[in-house]
């Protein structure tokens, strides 16, 4: 629902459009990108809100007057150009415990400081920000789901990278389970809906692993059938949260013991989002035009990108958003409204105008 009316759009993720500023203050170059994505028709952005890295956070410490100053400033500008925003606040599943020096498990521990940190900035950010028109939701943070329940965790612990603030240490307590993600969730949903009270509420999880059932009841890599597949997305996103959070692309290989089929995935998380009442976000989805060879093939990559959209319209998938605009390090990926990726602003533009 937007403005009391049922909604559909499709956004992009302008992943780094605040870290930018929050690198360097004079870099405001965000501003182009608003007004391009709004010649596009382009509703709403996903974004960082703060750091990736724990020293990305310096300013917040040091001086966090001036650090809203800056937000102040970007969310008055999305306010001008009429720009929604879905600001994901604690992005990186590690930094936060890392900026507390904590191991990552303490997300699961209600008295912990990494929660106690949570539940500040959560108090500040959304208090402050409640009552923008630009604010179209509030997302916990990105892919958590991705780390839980790993039967290979000793394997997949977070990266140590001293210089930018990290742990220089992990071990067996920065393995993520379910039920302690359960946790921040629930403390996350319960401090943002003491500010706001309406608006959506998201968790930021990827698609449930495709084993993902298997690995919360079994620990186990095992493949889960289609109707654990369902259970494990509803797990994923409990409530309160309100939206069926997934990112999709075309890089599963397998899902139900077969090869990856996008309309077939696509309806069994509509059909599970119709089911609990929850609208499906799928809040990335995109495609490489980068060949698993390496070379570099536009027009596969243009119709693969066709394909999905029409896979997502088929599905009827009521908010969505394209991975990723103006994100120069990822480029395979990019998209700007001048590179030879615009064909995807411009599919999105006519989807949005076909629903408005």
């Amino acid at each position: 629902m937007k403005d009391g009316r049922p909604y559909r759009g499709a956004g992009v993720n302008y992943f780094n459009a605040f870290s930018r500023i929050l690198a360097d203050a004079e870099d405001r170059s965000y501003l182009q990108g608003f007004e391009d994505l709004r010649t596009f028709g382009i509703p709403f952005i996903r974004f960082m809100a703060g750091g990736y890295w724990p020293n990305d956070y310096r300013l917040y410490f040091e001086d966090k007057a001036r650090y809203y100053t800056l937000m102040d400033r970007f969310v008055e500008d999305a306010e001008h150009q009429g720009l929604g925003l879905i600001p994901s606040l604690f992005w990186h599943h590690c930094t936060i415990p890392d900026l507390m020096k904590e191991p990552r498990n303490r997300w699961g521990d209600p008295g912990s400081r990494t929660i106690s940190f949570m539940k500040q900035y959560v108090s500040e950010f959304v208090g402050r920000y409640a009552h923008s028109p630009a604010i179209w939701g509030w997302e916990f943070g990105n892919e958590y789901n991705l780390e839980q329940d790993l039967p290979n965790a000793r394997d997949c612990r977070p990266p140590i990278v001293p210089h930018r603030g990290t742990a220089e240490t992990r071990t067996a307590e920065d393995d993520l389970t379910s039920g302690m993600l359960d946790v921040a969730y629930r403390l996350f949903a319960e401090e943002v809906r003491g500010c706001d009270s309406h608006r959506i509420l998201v968790s930021g999880s990827s698609i449930p692993r495709a084993t993902a059932w298997n690995q919360r009841r079994r620990l186990s890599f095992i493949q889960d059938s289609e109707a654990q597949f369902q259970e494990a997305l509803a797990l994923e996103n409990p409530d309160p949260f309100n939206v069926l959070s997934a990112h999709y692309y075309l890089n599963e290989g397998q899902r139900f013991g077969a090869d990856q089929d996008t309309d077939k995935t696509m309806e069994l998380m509509q059909q599970t989002a119709r089911a609990l009442g929850k609208p499906l976000f799928v809040g990335e989805f995109g495609v490489s035009d980068t060949m698993e060879d390496g070379s570099v093939d536009h027009e596969r990559g243009r119709q693969l990108f066709a394909d999905m959209v029409d896979s997502l319209k088929r599905a009827d998938v009521p908010l969505s958003a394209l991975w990723v605009y103006d994100y120069s390090p990822q480029t395979e990926t990019t998209v700007t409204g001048v590179n030879k990726r615009s064909y995807q602003l411009e599919m999105l533009q006519e989807w949005n105008e076909s629903r408005a």
